[in-house]
């Protein structure tokens, strides 16, 4: 018969003097044994979880903490680009009435000492020069030809055709890369081919494919005033062609950086994107009276 082993554990009274004895098993000091080391492995490993939970808040709150600062930054930025465009504009414009006043001083003074004209014959880009001159003083004085006409409908308060709103004037998601953007003008819906009219009388200073515009037209107003009309399938005006508020300029399409047919259509002053809706608000012909807005 096999002799079971044990362990005797003897407990003394320290007032009566008494002794008893425990027998205690193997088994049960290995059982005990095994349950405290699964508990300090279980508390450390508790331990261990609440540790690394800790770290990714503490990473997570430092991580948040460089959103804001970095959209601060970006909010600051995007503030100091539109100055700086609207700066730009302004001497985009001055440098165009200086050199347009120069230009025509020249041409009217001609040179002050006959050996700055150098050869007797003039050289092809000086034609050029002179043809492009020319051009631009024709259509100078086709917007006072008719001075009461264009005072009448410079204003771009004619919609460019009759769709629904897809996209607003301002800050969105850029539909290609996903991230914020500025969205220069608004996006009317509408289906290839659709008759695309100009706002209001002007001079085409723009008629061609223009990188992510595509097939683009742009309209002079004068005063600084543009409309563009960009996605555009077909052009149906050229380069200084005078046209009249409701004349079409173009048709519809999906030419360009786009996801969809529709027109892209802007209004700018002096160069910088305004918010078209503060013309169309007051259309009451083209597309609907003022209450069937779609904003």
């Amino acid at each position: 018969m096999k002799q079971q082993s044990y362990f005797i554990v003897v407990l003394a009274h320290s007032f009566h003097g008494r002794l008893r004895r425990l027998h205690i098993p193997h088994q049960a000091v290995y059982v005990v044994l095994a349950f405290a080391f699964l508990g300090l492995f279980s508390v450390l490993g508790a331990v261990g979880s609440y540790a690394r939970m800790a770290w990714k808040v503490a990473n997570y709150n430092s991580l948040q903490k460089q959103f804001d600062t970095l959209r601060q930054q970006y909010a600051r930025l995007e503030k100091s680009n539109v100055q700086t465009n609207e700066q730009l504009a302004t001497l985009q414009m001055l440098a165009s009435e200086v050199t347009l006043a120069y230009g025509v001083k020249q041409k009217l003074e001609g040179p002050s000492d006959i050996s700055a004209e150098g050869a007797l014959m003039p050289s092809f880009k000086e034609t050029l020069d002179s043809y492009d001159f020319l051009k631009t003083a024709q259509l100078s004085r086709s917007f006072h030809k008719y001075p009461r006409l264009w005072q009448m409908n410079v204003r771009p308060s004619l919609w460019p055709l009759q769709g629904r709103l897809l996209s607003t004037f301002g800050k969105r998601i850029d539909p290609f890369s996903g991230e914020g953007a500025f969205h220069t003008g608004v996006d009317l819906s509408a289906s290839v081919g659709t008759a695309v009219k100009a706002a209001a009388d002007g001079v085409i200073s723009v008629a061609e494919f223009y990188g992510g515009y595509g097939r683009l037209v742009v309209v002079d107003h004068g005063n600084g005033m543009q409309t563009y009309y960009a996605h555009l399938s077909r052009i149906n005006v050229i380069p200084g062609q005078e046209v009249r508020r409701g004349q079409i300029v173009g048709l519809s399409g999906a030419s360009g950086r786009v996801t969809s047919p529709h027109l892209h259509y802007e209004v700018r002053q002096g160069g910088t994107p305004i918010n078209p809706y503060i013309f169309l608000a007051k259309s009451a012909t083209g597309a609907g009276t003022a209450k069937d807005l779609p904003f």
